[in-house]
């Protein structure tokens, strides 16, 4: 599976951006596909998940960015709202073929990557 996510740039505060990752190879309805990001000097976190139509965010974006995907097109989308400056970070998208629900939220348990796109919001 390759990943190529676009979608990322430089957006003000309080802006919206929408990120796209498609994976090649296509992915099966049990595939989870998730977002994670890391920022300068930071480790890399969960940012959200979807995996057979639920979907799971973390505290810090919750109730202003929106994970979807279409099955179809094997493609995951991150809408952002209400950007803050301390969502500047590289995105990564990821692909996990026996992801468990435990872990949904841990990077080591994803085995396909995205190369990363930038989001940066200025102040």
């Amino acid at each position: 599976v390759q990943l190529a996510e676009s979608g990322g740039g430089l957006v003000q505060t309080g802006g919206s951006l929408r990120l796209s990752c498609a994976a090649s190879g296509g992915t099966q309805t049990s595939t989870v596909m998730a977002w994670f990001r890391q920022g300068a000097g930071k480790e890399r976190e969960f940012v959200a998940a979807t995996r057979y139509g639920y979907t799971y965010y973390s505290d810090s974006v919750k109730d202003r960015f929106i994970i979807s995907r279409d099955n179809a097109k094997s493609t995951v989308y991150l809408q952002m709202n209400d950007l803050k400056p301390e969502d500047t970070a590289v995105y990564y998208c990821a692909v996990g073929t026996r992801t468990i629900l435990s872990t949904i939220r841990t990077a080591s348990a994803y085995n396909y990557w995205g190369q990363g796109t930038q989001v940066t919001v200025s102040s």
